[in-house]
């Protein structure tokens, strides 16, 4: 049982779970919960550790049979509780946490499909780009592409929040999204961003087989650079005094619209 911080392997825990650097130099980000860790890829885990607490309260989990597949699977590591109290992300941990490989996706299989894809520029609220990932996948959306400036996807709080959609829905970031943008473009995509100065209403557009949403920074929106490689721009109407919508929020309509039309369930 490991009962301290100091050692070199829970030092390069805490890096793994604090900075983006660390993550991206190993390939290895780190996810926390019993949920969060039910629903990642065998093949992917790197390693696990728990608590002594969780090892004599986790038959009790509603993932139980999983996590007993996974911990006999992979094995694992015991953190005393106050060490994993220490460095978990979560106020009140439920003690258990694994290390996992990054998945590697590359822009230009995505662009060859047909399908829908989320463009998010610069979105840099953990909570809002988490709860986007997971409404993407709910609403039947294929992969996302992101700015490089937007959170990072393995931020903490992200992975929470997207209650395992991160392992399901491919996504990508690019150095220049206009430039990339334009590329979908070429291949013949229609993408639409959701614009303040959009003068069609979103659901009057029609949606058609390859379809982006573009979904902009929280306070700034869509910039100049990318609303200008948008196919078109389109409103979300708003009533009252609202200036604009959560970026998450507005994602959610959007999607769901082009949801809607395209399966006709809503």
């Amino acid at each position: 049982m490991i009962e301290n911080t100091s050692g070199k392997q829970i030092k390069n825990l805490i890096a793994l779970i604090n900075k983006r650097k660390t993550r991206n130099e190993q390939g290895l980000f780190v996810a926390e919960g019993v949920r969060i860790l039910s629903e990642a890829f065998v093949d992917k885990i790197d390693r696990i550790y728990v608590s002594e607490t969780f090892l004599s309260n986790w038959q009790k989990e509603e993932y139980y049979e999983r996590i007993k597949n996974i911990l006999d699977t992979k094995g694992y590591e015991i953190l005393a509780d106050k060490v994993f109290d220490q460095i978990a992300d979560t106020k009140t941990p439920q003690g258990i946490m694994a290390v996992l490989k990054m998945p590697q996706y590359h822009i230009e299989n995505l662009i060859e499909k047909s399908g829908d894809v989320l463009f998010l520029d610069d979105v840099r609220d953990p909570g809002n780009l988490g709860t986007i990932i997971r409404t993407a996948e709910g609403a039947g959306f294929d992969f996302i592409v992101m700015s490089k400036g937007c959170v990072d996807i393995y931020n903490p709080k992200v992975i929470r929040a997207t209650m395992g959609a991160i392992y399901r829905l491919p996504f990508v970031y690019v150095d220049d999204l206009c430039e990339t943008i334009n590329v979908f473009v070429k291949d013949e995509w229609e993408i639409y961003a959701a614009h303040l100065l959009g003068k069609e209403d979103y659901c009057s557009i029609n949606y058609g087989e390859k379809t982006g949403i573009i979904i902009g920074n929280e306070a700034n929106g869509i910039s100049e650079k990318v609303s200008q490689c948008a196919t078109s721009l389109v409103r979300i109407p708003m009533e009252g005094k609202v200036e604009s919508l959560n970026a998450a929020v507005a994602a959610a309509i959007m999607m769901y619209e082009v949801h809607r039309q395209k399966n006709k369930t809503l």
